[in-house]
């Protein structure tokens, strides 16, 4: 078993950071901590000696990893590749790394057909694990409450739920509860805006994330409107709570929860989600598919399963 690998992970968010980059950082620091290396992160100029970097963001962390190719040029590094490096278009320096690269990782199945053909050899997948809740809180016998957590970004397409819950039959005991803080000029605002003149949604701003993790237990529901995601954790935290997901139909979605899932929308499709959350209210069976698949993905998201999963990379990389 390779052990003691210094390895340093690349950044572009800084400490404190609530953002989707910082949080996964801090939780690969924690789990190759577990499996007996030396692991720090940097950010923007910083960084010293190690054996491997490991990069998360390909333009983003371009500037980190000239860095470390420039002091060790024999030592490896890997790129974990987001959502804006899989599916919009690369810098330049952006494709110079990925070419560069030791390994790739990717974070759902078919992220790796995302990737251009001649670089598919060098891809990991990776999928990113959660742990299940000691107890799941009881849900809210007034509301059927569905949860958002997204940070307000227009590729989040945040207010999709919310637009999808205006006007619903009086009848309807649906409530939408979002997780998330603004990272976009005036999103905050808009937030408030709608939360304001919708009574079925509550926008609970940024929240921690044993916070985020306890509204998913005790939801009925987790929504995921996103445009594309590279890996999206939240449908991890839902599954092994025993959550069922709403997603857009993105491959993302469909590499976590398979191309057939029931609960699969066209993206910023209102109508197609409002169906969808009628449905889940109203007919108890769909409900029982829904969690059964969830159920059924469950082995992917352990954690046994991603130490596995870095280990065997790690193998690879070792001298």
């Amino acid at each position: 078993m390779v052990r003691d690998v210094r390895i340093e992970i690349a950044c572009p968010a800084p400490a404190g950071s609530s953002t989707g980059n910082r949080v996964t950082a801090e939780r690969w620091r924690r789990l190759l901590r577990g499996l007996g290396h030396s692991v720090r992160i940097v950010h923007g100029r910083d960084g010293g000696s190690a054996d491997l970097l490991l990069a998360l963001h390909a333009t983003r962390s371009a500037r980190s990893i000239a860095r470390f190719r420039t002091r060790f040029p024999e030592r490896p590094f890997v790129v974990a590749l987001a959502g804006t490096d899989l599916y919009r278009d690369l810098a330049p320096e952006g494709w110079s790394t990925l070419e560069r690269a030791s390994r790739l990782v990717v974070l759902h199945p078919f992220a790796v057909s995302d990737v251009p053909a001649e670089l598919r050899g060098k891809v990991r997948v990776i999928v990113q694990s959660a742990v299940p809740p000691s107890r799941r809180p009881r849900p809210s016998p007034r509301f059927f409450d569905v949860v958002v957590v997204a940070h307000l970004r227009r590729i989040k397409d945040p207010f999709r739920a919310e637009e999808a819950v205006r006007d619903l039959p009086a009848t309807s005991r649906v409530r939408v509860r979002h997780v998330g803080s603004g990272l976009e000029r005036g999103m905050e605002a808009e937030a408030r805006r709608r939360a304001a003149a919708n009574r079925r949604y509550v926008w609970l701003g940024e929240r921690p994330g044993w916070e985020a993790r306890r509204e998913i237990a005790r939801s009925r529901l987790l929504v995921l409107s996103s445009r594309f995601e590279g890996g999206a954790n939240v449908v991890s935290e839902a599954v092994v709570s025993g959550v069922p997901v709403l997603s857009s139909r993105i491959s993302c979605a469909e590499g976590l929860l398979g191309r057939d899932y029931p609960g699969l929308f066209p993206p910023g499709d209102t109508a197609a989600l409002r169906e969808l959350l009628l449905r889940v209210e109203a007919d108890r069976a769909f409900l029982r598919r829904l969690e059964a698949v969830c159920r059924g993905r469950r082995p992917l998201f352990t954690p046994a399963r991603e130490r596995r999963s870095w280990k065997a990379l790690l193998a690879e990389l070792a001298p």
